[in-house]
């Protein structure tokens, strides 16, 4: 079995999110502790594990991911890092459907030159007050907040574009703050600073009791940032920059209900797993059965 590491929203290596990729064969899921033991050995933010559907008339592969310590209930980047993949490894070209397990079918469309398409289901927010203890998480006073139900975030809005890239969060605060208030994580966000700058808007995002401390690039996150940009700056397209110590550039335009979320992917390792999945079942936590030996580094 093929295994991949593929940098997603960005056009070079080490930079934009990294993500985890395994193509299952067709057939069972395999024991949900293997793929949370594989994604952890893997150590990124999220890996995707993708099942061929045989007779699934809406939908051409299964997606689950995990985190390091739980499984998630939508990625983008690791879903546009498997839309890369299939097309590296089994030269896949087109449209994309996968059915995902919250989130009904999400659709991929990968063009000629890579640039890879998700099709996702927008998540306006509402606007909230904001709990109790956000500004000395953060270390600034937020401008306004929203909920950004179904992700679960809260998205914070910042006066500018430099105090976004200063911030410098106490993690555990807001690993509290989040766990206390059901939430994923928390998105910070302001607008560009510049006319010319080559994007809209720039964001961060934390969720350090999900395992990731910052992400690098939250494709699922500019679900919620496309609508509520679009709607203050009156246009349907626009790019964000995720200014993460990686960063990442997110193409998005809305459609309605839905968010399109445009960007590249390279990958920077593609290896064999030399120890298969087995069926559901009990697994002995901490066993080396689940320990992949990857080979064949390729940029």
């Amino acid at each position: 079995m093929r295994i991949h590491l593929v940098d997603a929203f960005t056009d070079r290596p080490f930079a934009g999110n990294p993500a985890g990729v395994c193509l299952l064969p067709a057939g069972e899921w395999p024991d949900d502790i293997w793929m949370r033991q594989l994604a952890a050995e893997l150590n990124h933010s999220e890996t995707a594990f993708a099942l061929p559907l045989a007779d699934d008339d809406e939908a051409d592969w299964a997606i689950r991911w995990f985190t390091p310590t739980i499984e998630a209930t939508l990625c983008g980047h690791a879903t546009l890092a498997t839309a890369h993949a299939l097309r590296t490894e089994r030269g896949i070209l087109g449209t994309v459907r996968f059915r995902s397990r919250h989130h009904g079918v999400l659709v991929t469309h990968t063009d000629a030159t890579g640039d890879i398409t998700l099709d996702f289901p927008a998540a306006p927010g509402t606007e909230a007050p904001a709990p109790e203890g956000l500004a000395e998480a953060l270390g600034v006073e937020p401008g306004s907040t929203r909920r950004t139900d179904p992700l679960g975030d809260l998205l914070v809005v910042l006066s500018d574009e430099a105090t976004v890239r200063a911030l410098a969060p106490d993690l555990a605060a807001v690993a509290a703050l989040t766990l206390r208030e059901g939430l994923r994580g928390v998105i910070v966000t302001a607008s560009a600073a510049r006319d010319d700058a080559g994007y809209d808007f720039v964001s961060r995002f934390f969720a350090p009791a999900r395992g990731i401390p910052e992400d690098p690039v939250t494709g699922s996150a500019h679900t919620a940032l496309a609508p509520y940009w679009s709607a203050r700056l009156g246009r349907d397209r626009l790019a964000g920059l995720q200014v993460s110590a990686r960063t990442g550039l997110v193409r998005t335009a809305l459609h309605g209900e839905r968010v399109h979320l445009t960007g590249g992917a390279v990958t920077v390792l593609d290896g064999t797993l030399h120890v298969q999945p087995g069926p559901a079942g009990p697994a002995m936590p901490g066993s080396r059965a689940v320990r992949p030996a990857v080979r064949a580094l390729r940029r």
